[in-house]
């Protein structure tokens, strides 16, 4: 089926950043996700980029108000693995035919990635329209989200690549963004030491964030 709009809406409307999850240590996947979650981020994208995601995925979907879905979504094989592993929806760096093909036939939905205005129209005639904007910084940042607004008026897009507190708070400012997707609410060490009180606090910082 095409893109569910009121099923992504009703996901990326829940808190104004989604943490992007790169994670390998299953033993690390609970507390990082209820220390976003107590932080008020419930949506949490883990990317298909380490061996064990699918098990994150899984031990993550079991913490309470947590809303687990896999990002980095690349093929029909990860889109069958995103669905058996219990993701409540998909995010792909971008937008290729035969993956928006794949993704018609199962019900979660999926938030494909676009980078310029004729991608962001191609996916809008399949039925799109919740886009991410990836990579963001690279493609130009906030300036070129804004010009998109009025061409593209009927799409609505997740920012993400590059994005830390300071450059989420331009982006939401714009009336065609819905939230941002970072990892800078999650330090790389904070991880490793398992400083998951620190996280949250970030995490609490980052929810508190409007456009």
């Amino acid at each position: 089926m095409p893109q569910d709009a009121n099923a992504i809406r009703s996901i990326l409307s829940l808190a104004p950043v989604v943490p992007v999850i790169v994670l390998d240590d299953v033993s690390k996947a609970r507390p990082l996700a209820e220390a976003l979650v107590a932080g008020g981020l419930p949506v949490l994208e883990v990317t298909l980029r380490t061996p064990n995601a699918l098990k994150i995925i899984e031990e993550m979907g079991k913490v309470t108000g947590a809303i687990v879905g896999s990002g980095t979504v690349r093929n029909e094989a990860q889109i069958k693995q995103s669905v058996d592993s219990g993701c409540q929806f998909m995010v792909s760096p971008g937008a290729a035919p035969r993956l928006l093909d794949a993704a018609e036939d199962v019900t979660i939905p999926l938030l494909p990635g676009i980078g310029t205005p004729t991608e962001a129209m191609a996916a809008s005639e399949r039925g799109y329209s919740f886009l991410k904007f990836f990579p963001a910084e690279a493609m130009g940042g906030a300036p070129v989200l804004k010009a998109f607004a009025s061409p593209l008026s009927d799409i609505t897009f997740c920012p993400t690549g590059g994005i830390d507190m300071e450059k989420a708070k331009t982006y939401l400012k714009l009336p065609n963004v819905i939230c941002v997707g970072g990892s800078w609410i999650m330090p790389n060490d904070a991880i490793e030491s398992g400083d998951f009180a620190r996280i949250e606090t970030l995490a609490r910082e980052a929810s508190a964030l409007r456009g």
